[in-house]
């Protein structure tokens, strides 16, 4: 048999029993279609709902039908310091979390990818934190810092530092005190992240420079950092996301509380929804929060794209 007769009776067979294309894209839309269901109704749905919202006067118990108003929500922002001061704090959290929490998980992670003892229980000890619902852990750490009968404050007295502080209610250690259970509840994905970032770095390059004389700080920075870095970038990108759209643990912990210095952005547009009525308004400050996440992600997704043409 010639090659080219192979060829033709490899069109016609191909020809013959290849379904038409149109065919593939329905039963492709058909297998997706699950999936995509949830995504439409409970994400992308009442995203564009909320949107919608931002531009009417929509509010709690209100009889009058509700009218669009345009832009006058987002007027209202531009003037609204109560909302700068929350995003102001929002990004102080966010950064005061997001950033010793890597460092912190990092050399965890590097710990836990050593030969160790008990390696796995180790292991399994890390993810506590991540197990645990963020309510849970904002009450339990309520319990930590109670001025009366917490541990902290307990410790502090029997070391004879003083007679401790009311950390979550004082104004100036509020915030940090907040700040110090959102590293700890947030550790244990970025070290899980790392530590799979870690074991995906061939140990040959490890010896290798090793036999070249390399020390452990340059092994680091010439072998480990470099496979490590994608995985690095992407998880802090997501931390610093995912904390300055916090809710849950600062809500249990301070209530945006004393006089404002913990309210993020998230509890203040809780407040201004489910407290004083005023959907719309609301609405607005998601759709600018919203706003910033994307430009953020847009910055992130710019940068891997450039670094990836550059290798």
């Amino acid at each position: 048999m010639t090659l080219a007769t192979a060829k033709k009776r490899s069109g016609k067979g191909e020809g013959r029993g290849a379904p038409p294309a149109g065919m593939l894209d329905h039963g492709a839309w058909f297998l997706v279609l699950p999936a995509l269901l949830p995504i439409l109704v409970l994400s992308v749905g009442p995203l564009l709902y909320g949107i919608s919202l931002a531009f009417t006067d929509s509010q709690s118990g209100r009889t009058e039908p509700t009218e669009w108003i345009g832009l006058l929500n987002f007027q209202d922002l531009l003037h609204d310091t109560l909302f700068w001061d929350s995003f102001r704090i929002g990004l102080v959290w966010a950064v005061g979390v997001t950033v010793p929490q890597f460092l912190l998980a990092l050399g965890l992670a590097l710990l836990l990818n050593q030969n160790l003892r008990f390696r796995g229980l180790a292991r399994s000890l890390a993810i506590i934190p991540w197990a645990m619902p963020e309510v849970v852990v904002g009450i339990m750490w309520r319990l930590v810092y109670n001025p009366d009968a917490g541990i902290l404050n307990e410790t502090i007295r029997d070391l004879g530092l003083g007679d401790g502080r009311d950390w979550l209610t004082g104004i100036g250690s509020a915030l940090p005190a907040v700040i110090v259970v959102g590293i700890w509840a947030g550790m244990p994905q970025t070290t899980v992240a790392l530590l799979a970032g870690l074991q995906n770095v061939p140990r040959e390059l490890h010896e290798a420079a090793e036999m070249d004389g390399a020390g452990a700080w340059r092994r680091f920075r010439t072998v480990t950092w470099p496979a490590l870095k994608p995985v690095a970038l992407a998880i802090t990108a997501l931390n610093f996301i995912w904390n300055f759209n916090s809710f849950a643990l600062v809500y249990v912990l301070t209530n945006g509380g004393p006089g404002g210095r913990t309210r993020l952005p998230m509890l203040f547009a809780y407040e201004e929804a489910f407290r004083y009525g005023q959907f719309g308004y609301a609405a607005a400050m998601g759709c600018v929060m919203v706003a910033v996440i994307s430009v953020l992600l847009a910055v992130y997704l710019v940068g891997r794209l450039r670094g990836a043409d550059e290798r």
